[in-house]
């Protein structure tokens, strides 16, 4: 789609999140793909055929395209950090995830541009870093700390938000966002290209300390989506809100042995 003229689109729809049923509720265990309309579908598609990358001969821009449009959405980090000297930092980061809930550890990945070098230099020198989740409210200001802002010029101050103090790191939170972490570093790990070029720098942080808005939390203290209104990234410049959801049960197989053995014939 091309985003060249906003002005044409139409204006952005808030709407709160909805819970409708999975895809496949009546799901049986053994049961193909084809066996729903929509399943079927997919499955038909499977007839154009499939194109396939030689990651290790790829043109890198290329690769990087392809890579971020496919695996997605991704969580967003706003990722806060000072450098030595006192110079504060801040910018997003699609390449976020939890990777572990005891201890409470969170990844973030660093490359390219001046901006991510900074943001990842200023971690590996002073340990502590911030990530706040980013909210559909506030999005355009996030997005205006992305600029390639010259050296002396605040992203901070260009973004409009507030720098709150953390407790535990030295970076400050974004007293706008409604779920914050202070995190310090864990491990960073050098990603090298196969001349051996650092290319990427992997920081793993431990999470110190949460900071989360009692507005955003259902009745059982944890969070909830609908209210948080958390974005994601997909390829090039575009990101997503959530719009439906659904929930679907692990199965546990003491409840679920009797029909699996008839589905597959076990019995």
């Amino acid at each position: 789609m091309s985003t060249s003229n906003q002005s044409d689109l139409p204006p952005f729809d808030v709407f709160d999140l909805k819970y409708t049923q999975p895809p496949n509720p009546s799901f049986t265990f053994g049961e193909p793909l084809t066996a729903t309309p929509e399943g079927q579908k997919w499955a038909e598609a499977e007839a154009e055929g499939w194109k396939t990358v030689d990651a290790a001969q790829e043109d890198p821009r290329l690769l990087y395209a392809l890579c971020t449009s496919g695996i997605v959405p991704r969580p967003v980090a706003f990722v806060s950090t000072i450098a030595e000297d006192g110079t504060e930092n801040i910018a997003p980061f699609s390449w976020f995830n939890q990777v572990s809930a005891h201890p409470p550890v969170i990844s973030v990945a660093f490359a390219g541009s001046p901006r991510h070098k900074d943001s990842g230099n200023n971690i590996r020198a002073t340990k502590g870093f911030t990530v706040n989740i980013i909210s559909e409210p506030w999005i355009a200001q996030a997005n205006a700390a992305s600029i390639d802002a010259p050296p002396g010029v605040s992203e901070w101050d260009l973004s409009g938000l507030t720098r709150e103090p953390s407790v535990f790191v030295k970076p400050a939170r974004v007293k706008e966002s409604a779920f914050s972490i202070e995190c310090e570093l864990l491990q960073n790990i050098e990603i090298k290209d196969a001349s051996g070029v650092v290319t990427a720098n992997l920081v793993l942080g431990t999470i110190k300390y949460i900071h989360v808005r009692k507005a955003v939390l259902n009745e059982r203290g944890l969070v909830d989506p609908a209210k948080l209104k958390a974005v994601a990234r997909m390829g090039d410049i575009t990101y997503v809100k959530l719009g439906d959801g659904y929930r679907i049960p692990r199965p546990v197989w003491a409840e679920e042995e009797e029909k699996i053995q008839k589905a597959l014939n076990l019995s």
